[in-house]
């Protein structure tokens, strides 16, 4: 993070723009007479995933819960052969 007074930011303010978005600078805090005024910071951080949920929605089949406890056998099956865990 650093920090330039407000006549820099005009003179520079393409330099800053590309220095954010390149992600050489996560932020720059831009002055007023010494006393911070505005935070330039780029629209979406490198690496942060927006969360969209209902991306899958209507892709896969409903399964109520007797139809779900169902599929316990077809997996233990996979697991161990059809041999019965002993519990």
């Amino acid at each position: 993070m650093s920090t330039v007074n407000m006549l820099e930011a005009k003179t520079s303010l393409s330099r800053l723009v590309e220095a954010v978005e390149s992600g050489v600078e996560s932020e720059i805090i831009i002055a007023r007479n010494g006393k911070p005024a505005a935070k330039l910071v780029p629209l979406s951080a490198p690496g942060t995933k927006t969360i969209r949920f209902g991306h899958a929605k209507g892709k896969y089949p409903s399964l109520d819960y007797e139809a779900f406890q169902a599929l316990d056998a077809e997996v233990e099956t996979m697991f161990f052969s059809g041999e019965k865990q002993k519990t």
